[in-house]
């Protein structure tokens, strides 16, 4: 074999080499870069996480009340539960698309199947319903009001369980705890858990639910849900004893609309006037007036200011969601809160008892088993009219800044299970 032969192999053989390693310093350089790049992006975004964080709870988290975000301890049932909550929403091969104006819905439920077959059925009726998200919300699980919604078939729908209600920890707290202690016992006497409301009352696990299951909803729609944590627009939350007109939809889309530019020291848009048993005036005007609890819309700006106030929803000594609302959130916010709607209601109350009475067939709070509510023509199409004028009513009846509240909400493992509710899509939590 030649020398030349020789030499020209070795050449071709060293070439690729040398290529090869100008390669490798070239991709481990571009790696480099890019890791330097992402552990940048990953600082940047830690800090305005952080920063997110304490605009959100600094100034008004009481200071050593949080250690820790502690949740309560998992039974099976409310696992199961809250892993049923990251199933997608149903019904999406019959509705693929949704509206990029959309208003998503969202219903709180508790235990009234006889009621939610009444708003379910008023819901089926709404003129753009399908156009939108449903968002179920339960209190705890009960199998026929499961099966009720699991039966919707005019919209996407999906549903969410309360993991964390009264209702499904029989044994423990957040529900009834063997050493708690009852009604006015006294803490040393009876050798018991609690702490007592301002009339000395302890705690009812199934009427603390009521303000629970409402803040964790808040909590978990806006900032803990895939299907709207990125939802730009409104939405609307009715409860299950709240009959929905078939303009309710087509009204508010109008009512968002116009919000901005014809009041604006509205912070939501109502389908139902505040007095639960009017009907509306029937002027030829929009109505500004106190947030209603019936129909309420509103967007994320609010919602982070609500967010803001954590503390002081949590800790004000009254178990019903609205009046807290009412009298401690509302007024903090530094100014006029109104709510625009219609002269006539789309949305009307319907329930004539409390809310954890009349669940049974038999013993519901309606009339004859029947809920019997005129819908008339004008109530099945848009009437309201963007040209019209608004009417302030300012100086309402009602509850206001300074009262005390009807107690309930005296025990402190609500009033931090409450703090932890607004922190667990914020920080990382941990059942105990």
């Amino acid at each position: 074999m030649s020398r030349g032969y020789i030499d020209r192999a070795m050449a071709s053989y060293k070439k690729p080499r040398i290529r090869d390693g100008a390669v490798r310093r070239f991709l481990f350089v571009v790696c480099l870069t890019l890791a330097g790049v992402l552990l940048l992006l990953f600082l940047v975004g830690m800090n305005s996480n952080n920063e997110i964080e304490s605009s959100e709870f600094s100034s008004n988290i009481v200071v050593g009340l949080i250690k820790s975000i502690k949740l309560p301890k998992h039974n099976h049932l409310s696992k199961m539960l809250e892993d049923r909550n990251q199933l997608p929403p149903r019904n999406m091969d019959l509705y693929p698309i949704l509206a990029k104006d959309r208003i998503v819905i969202v219903l709180y439920v508790h235990n009234r199947p006889q009621y939610l077959k009444v708003v379910v059925d008023s819901l089926s009726r709404v003129s753009g319903i399908n156009e939108t998200l449903l968002i179920v919300s339960h209190d705890g699980y009960f199998e026929e009001m499961n099966k009720i919604v699991e039966g919707i078939r005019f919209c996407q729908v999906k549903q969410i369980f309360n993991p964390f209600s009264p209702h499904i920890f029989p044994n423990s707290f957040p529900g009834v705890s063997p050493n708690d202690c009852k009604e006015k016992d006294n803490p040393i006497e009876k050798k018991c858990e609690g702490s007592t409301d301002q009339y000395g009352n302890h705690r009812s696990p199934k009427i603390v639910s009521l303000k629970h299951h409402w803040w964790w909803m808040m909590n978990t729609v806006w900032d803990g849900l895939k299907e709207t944590t990125g939802h730009s627009g409104d939405i609307l939350f009715i409860e299950e004893d709240h009959f929905i007109f078939p303009n309710a939809y087509q009204n508010l889309k109008i009512l968002t609309e116009l919000k901005p530019i014809k009041c604006p020291d509205c912070y939501a848009a109502n389908l139902a006037p505040s007095n639960v048993k009017s009907r509306g005036e029937n002027w030829d005007n929009l109505i500004a007036e106190r947030m209603g609890n019936i129909g309420y819309t509103f967007n994320r700006t609010v919602w982070r200011k609500i967010h803001r106030k954590a503390t002081e929803f949590c800790f004000f000594d009254d178990y019903n969601w609205d009046i807290t609302m009412w009298v401690t959130v509302y007024p903090s916010f530094g100014g006029a809160v109104y709510s625009l709607r219609g002269p006539r209601a789309s949305a009307v109350h319907f329930g004539k008892c409390g809310l954890h009475q009349g669940q049974g067939e038999n013993t519901a709070c309606v009339d004859n088993g029947v809920v019997n509510i005129g819908t008339e023509e004008i109530d099945k199409v848009v009437n309201i009219k963007p040209e019209w004028g608004v009417h302030v009513i300012s100086n309402q009846d009602g509850y206001q800044a300074g009262f005390r509240g009807w107690g309930g909400w005296g025990d402190k493992r609500d009033h931090q299970l409450c703090l932890d509710f607004a922190q667990m899509y914020h920080v990382r939590s941990k059942t105990s």
